[in-house]
């Protein structure tokens, strides 16, 4: 490949250090590497982005920032120890989940993967661009010569305790958290650290071989969490995937994964929403979380504070009780940068506007904090902020947004150079075709994604009444062990059993898989925007969205209603 240059004098960042050089592929917004890139292939599968099909294996990827799910940084290493990954990544957004992916890449198994910050001026001058390297700290394409500064460590101000880690006092593998977390703090130019007071661990789940490979290193080294530390849903349900007809090499390996963790202290809750776990984080408490939705539920609805960390630097703060004094963390942090006005009323509307008003802010506000305004008349309960949560952190980066008149923090004055953008009814029904691309026949109804709440679970009983499931169709809910004891002590799991309705703790729909997930399915329905945006990436089959009303019917049908839903129509008529 021939590049040719002109010297024209930028400069720019250059958060990981290395070479590189390949075809420019330049995403006009973000990409979630988890459930939108194949790490087998590295294709990208996100039906929704307007890249689909397009290959990031040995590319110089460009896009403002990453979006979606912390366990992206997973699938970068994955790519990375397969050689599939790109050749380097170009950002002009803050950008943590791949950044560490790819820093983890390079000082854990060494394997350089460059990363590179540019102003947006920048940025657009070299999107512009068939081809582009990186060499010698600088990044040169046709018409650009780019001078890339190094981020550096050495000016993060630590504690007695911070340099103790650091020169291996308490072991190698605290002295690499230590050494990651302080790199981390630099690239995101901060000088200080925070404590923080428990962590969640997002990279349990057995999507590839890099998170086992990853976590019984540092399990081997003698790491061990010094924090409160929950577990995120795993990849089988560990008590009975013996009985469940789970490949055994499978649900080993799977086990030894959430095993690892558990031998480095963590607690084997094994749910991906543990904000429903009986000691909730506090308003105002500093906690190291990952998982997108969890950590954008603690930091909207609960008030706590947690940058959307990516998968292992959640495992590094845990070791450490540390982590960079950045981004949400700072009240500064969390000032809304977009305002979304929602012009709508649609009475009588059910539990499904919140998943398709969470997926649409994040598309409009896909890399600042969001304030929605014109909902304060609105009656959302925790499950449907849940739903709206979840969805949001599928077309957002950003760890957070604020509900005027039902989030803790909303009062916050929006930044000064905030966007302003309104939304109606036709862009709620854009959003309702764009995740309805499934089969009318529905042979699955998937609950649980996040984890199933208590009054979830007791909703859909109720809805069920007497009545089961068709002989043709499956509901399955995913639930955490927790609220499954609750569930079972109050009668609820019974009569969702005798209504023919499956509930599998330990696992959730971003981590099911054959035959746990039916083989014949073709038709699936679900009531989560997060699994609906996903569904495709991660199981090749659409999906429709409906409230758990509709859900149930379908359930007992087999078939899912086959126009929008009424309280739509009549608001768009």
């Amino acid at each position: 490949m021939t590049i040719s240059s002109r010297a024209t004098e930028m400069s720019g960042r250059i958060l990981i250090d290395g070479d590189a050089q390949g075809e420019v592929l330049a995403c006009v917004e973000g990409l979630s590497f988890w459930g939108g890139v194949d790490p087998e292939t590295g294709t990208i599968i996100d039906v929704h982005h307007p890249d689909h099909g397009a290959s990031v294996a040995g590319k110089i990827l460009m896009m403002p920032t990453s979006r979606g799910s912390c366990s992206g940084s997973g699938v970068l290493l994955e790519l990375s120890l397969n050689g599939l990954a790109p050749a380097a990544l170009v950002f002009c957004e803050h950008e943590e989940v791949l950044t560490l992916g790819a820093l983890v890449s390079d000082r854990i198994f060494g394997r350089p993967l460059p990363v590179v910050s540019l102003s947006r001026a920048h940025y657009r001058q070299l999107a512009q661009c068939p081809a582009a390297a990186i060499t010698a700290g600088r990044l040169h394409a046709d018409n650009v010569d780019v001078e890339l500064v190094a981020a550096k460590a050495d000016d993060v101000q630590l504690s007695a305790k911070d340099w103790a880690y650091l020169r291996g006092d308490a072991g190698p593998a605290t002295e690499m958290a230590m050494e990651i977390i302080c790199l981390m703090a630099a690239r995101e130019g901060t000088h200080s650290l925070i404590d923080v007071t428990r962590g969640h661990i997002d990279g349990c789940i057995l999507a590839h071989s890099a998170n086992l490979i990853f976590a019984e290193k540092l399990a081997d080294m003698g790491a061990q969490v010094t924090i409160p530390t929950t577990i995120n849903a795993i990849s089988v349900d560990r008590e009975n995937w013996h009985t469940q007809n789970v490949p055994t090499g499978f649900g080993t390996r799977a086990s030894r994964l959430a095993d690892a963790y558990v031998k480095m202290g963590a607690k084997p809750v094994f749910t991906c929403a543990p904000y429903l776990l009986e000691e909730a984080p506090e308003p105002g408490e500093v906690i190291g979380w990952s998982e997108s939705n969890a950590v954008i539920y603690a930091n909207s609805v609960l008030g706590a504070r947690s940058p959307k960390h990516p998968d292992y630097l959640d495992l590094f703060i845990a070791i450490t009780g540390r982590a960079p004094a950045a981004g949400v963390y700072m009240t500064q942090g969390r000032v809304p940068g977009t305002v979304i006005e929602f012009d709508i009323s649609f009475d009588g509307h059910d539990d499904l506007l919140w998943p398709l008003i969470g997926w649409l802010a994040g598309r409009l506000s896909s890399d600042r904090i969001p304030l929605l305004t014109g909902l304060e008349s609105f009656s959302p309960s925790r499950d449907d902020l849940k739903a709206l949560c979840a969805a949001f952190g599928t077309t957002s980066g950003a760890p957070m947004l604020h509900v005027a008149g039902h989030t803790p923090e909303a009062h916050l004055e929006p930044a000064a150079d905030s966007t302003r953008l309104r939304v109606g009814p036709a862009d709620i029904m854009n959003a309702w075709r764009e995740l309805n691309r499934g089969a009318r026949k529905i042979d699955l109804v998937a609950i649980g994604s996040p984890h199933a709440s208590l009054s979830e679970a007791q909703k859909v009983a109720d809805i069920f009444q007497d009545r089961v499931c068709a002989a043709s169709t499956q509901m399955i809910i995913t639930i955490g062990r927790d609220v499954l004891s609750a569930a079972q002590l109050d009668g609820t799991a019974n009569r969702l059993q005798n209504a023919g309705v499956r509930l599998i703790p330990d696992l959730c729909w971003c981590s099911i898989i054959e035959p746990i997930f039916p083989p014949e399915t073709e038709g699936l329905m679900t009531n989560s925007g997060k699994y609906a945006h996903y569904a495709h990436g991660l199981s090749g089959r659409h999906a429709c969205l409906a409230g758990l009303k509709d859900c149930v019917e379908a359930a007992v049908t087999g078939l899912a209603p086959d126009t929008p839903p009424h309280w739509l129509t009549r608001r768009i008529d």
